[in-house]
């Protein structure tokens, strides 16, 4: 299984960037999939941002409530990131994973809860 991210990149403070990650060789069936984007810095913990099910159900952390989208689309077998009103506190690497069982149900899944593990984007905003 193979999590490849992109859309990462530099902006201005309230400026938008839109992440994407194309996962390949999923072995699993399709329903009961949980994706999710987290984000860590250097000497930091990795922080669990949003997460989508195959049964629908989003969350996000508060961190990016009202900013931050996340969408997918299974039959590109990818996910997405929209993120508005970038702030210089999101500047992170951003990491997209997967699992094959449906999400929390109130609550972005913690990272041992995903098998699954993209490299990285970076993205930064500068004020």
């Amino acid at each position: 299984v193979q999590l490849v991210e992109s859309g990462g990149g530099s902006v201005q403070a309230g400026g938008s960037l839109r992440l994407s990650c194309v996962v390949s060789g999923w072995p699993y069936s399709t329903s009961g999939v949980c994706m999710a984007w987290f984000r860590q810095g250097s000497g930091s913990r990795r922080e669990g941002i949003a997460s989508i099910d195959s049964a629908g159900r989003i969350n996000y952390a508060d961190s990016v409530k009202g900013r931050f989208t996340i969408s997918r689309d299974n039959a590109k077998n990818s996910l997405f990131l929209l993120m508005n009103n970038l702030k210089p506190e999101d500047s992170d690497m951003y990491y997209c994973a997967a699992n094959p069982d449906v999400c929390g149900a109130d609550r972005v899944p913690y990272p041992a809860s995903l098998a699954y593990w993209g490299h990285g984007t970076q993205v930064t905003a500068s004020s």
